[in-house]
């Protein structure tokens, strides 16, 4: 029989819908290749079991009803699952159980969907290689000790591996899109908003968005349909109509405009990258896509705004893990003692770094040095976007500086480990839609990606935009599997 576990989503979907193959057979090709992938330890929590009944359950049924229909999906542990254990990839939550679901979740599984299990990630999102994890690295499936990228690592991993068929993820300042370009998946951060953030554990309330990996364009846009929506629940939720995203899908983007930022073509990057930049731009042409050149000028300015805007919101959102009402108890002789034990025994040094940055940044005489111009400066970034969307359509770039690097390569030295975000920060900052498409390989034959970047709620655009770049680019994930 055919290996089910290289199909995409849309395949899977239409060949359970024509009976072609059970959801439980489709459910037993992930397991079996779950079970043999250990050593990239990409799995925090495995639901097998339950999948399995689940599978059988809907293949009982008869009934192919939703978008996702008898669908298994492995998700991010950073998304509340209801009596299923969410760690955020932390030891201070690695005994909570949650008693509700978060609404994207639900609305996956609410379209036809069920749970395979949790994945593993950076400690609350916190990290660009998935090496910050309570539960050990992640290693990416293109090489032993090579990291996947971070925060989405465990995601990217196991969705390259064919551990899992799609999955989500969350997207701060670009921990869905660089773990993506480093293991050659597909992968969006939506519009801010676009998406509820309700159950989903918090890392910087006004940067984090939850948003699709999967193996192609047409996934991508099938999977934003089934996770988008307004949700009451989330006082940043945007009350905007869902779009058919997979029927308005189209390779036909004649005579749009592609912006090309100047500031976005750094020192010391690497000439393959600029090379598949090109490349990239050349396949839009062939598109019939107009290229013009544009100005981003406050970029230089967005990678120390991010890590003053993000530490000091993660600051705040983690001050309720102390021990008292749930998650990891460190005992003392009094309650400020437990607090501390609590706080010192259950985060690890790269959230206790950004706690630290972000408390000393909110301080009293430190708030309007660096907070509040912090803020003035994210502002100005927005506005570059704005003005540049009077005359483009959407922003080509590199997803990432360079492809993945070695375990350790940059753990000690926490500034390099954040450069790898120079090209998706901004986007978060100013709560825009981004994609990056695999599009190539490096010389170690490890993977490239492009980013596009959109209008705010134009997540159709960029997926058309990608769509063409697909067709073009006719990228392979060349994968054998040495970690069986």
């Amino acid at each position: 029989m055919t290996d089910l576990t290289n199909f995409s989503i849309v395949d899977l979907v239409n060949g359970i819908k024509n009976k072609d193959f059970t959801s439980e057979e489709v459910t037993k090709s992930f397991i079996k290749n779950a079970e043999n992938s250990d050593k990239l330890n990409a799995y925090i929590t495995k639901c097998f079991d339950e999948a399995l009944v689940s599978a059988k359950n809907f293949d009982k049924k008869n009934i192919s009803k939703g978008l996702l229909p008898g669908i298994p999906i492995a998700v991010k542990d950073m998304f509340c699952t209801k009596d299923v254990k969410t760690t955020a990839g932390s030891k201070i939550l690695n005994n909570f159980l949650p008693t509700y679901e978060s609404t994207v979740t639900n609305k996956l599984w609410l379209e036809g969907a069920f749970l395979l299990g949790k994945l593993n990630c950076d400690e609350f999102a916190m990290g660009s290689s998935n090496e910050t994890s309570f539960f050990g690295n992640v290693t990416n499936p293109f090489g032993d000790k090579i990291v996947p990228g971070g925060s989405s690592g465990g995601s990217a991993s196991a969705l390259a591996a064919n551990l899992t068929p799609a999955t989500i993820g969350t997207d701060t300042g670009g921990s869905i899109r660089q773990p993506a370009s480093f293991t050659g998946t597909v992968g969006l951060k939506p519009t801010y908003g676009r998406c509820s953030r309700w159950g989903i554990v918090a890392f910087a309330s006004s940067l984090d968005q939850a948003g699709p990996l999967t193996k192609t364009v047409e996934d991508c846009a099938l999977l934003l349909h089934a996770m988008s929506g307004y949700d009451p629940k989330d006082s940043t939720s945007v009350n905007i109509k869902v779009n058919d995203f997979s029927s308005n899908l189209t390779e036909k983007v004649k005579d749009l405009t592609i912006g090309i930022p100047k500031e976005y073509r750094v020192e010391d990057m690497p000439t393959e990258i600029d090379k598949l930049w090109k490349k990239g731009i050349d396949f839009l042409k062939d598109a019939g896509v107009v290229i013009k050149d544009i100005s981003l000028p406050h970029t230089m300015y967005a990678l120390p705004t991010y890590y003053i805007v993000a530490p000091a919101e993660a600051s705040s959102n983690l001050a309720r893990y102390d021990g008292v009402k749930y998650g990891h108890r460190s005992k003392g002789n009094n309650l400020i003692e437990m607090y501390e034990n609590t706080r010192s025994e259950g985060f690890g040094d790269e959230v206790k770094r950004r706690i630290l940055i972000g408390t000393y940044v909110l301080s009293s005489g430190y708030y309007d040095a660096y907070y509040l111009k912090a803020q003035k400066v994210r502002k100005l970034i927005k506005e570059d976007f704005d003005k540049a969307f009077n005359n483009v359509d959407a922003i080509l770039t590199p997803s990432t500086p360079s492809s993945a690097f070695k375990m350790g390569e940059k753990k000690d030295d926490p500034v390099s480990m954040y450069l790898n975000d120079i090209f998706t920060v901004p986007v978060n900052l100013a709560g825009l839609p981004a994609i990056s498409i695999p599009s190539g390989y490096d010389k170690n034959n490890l993977p490239l990606g492009l980013q596009l970047i959109g209008r705010p709620f134009d997540e159709q655009m960029i997926l058309n935009l990608s769509l063409a770049l697909q067709k073009r680019m006719n990228f392979k994930r060349n994968i054998k599997a040495w970690w069986k």
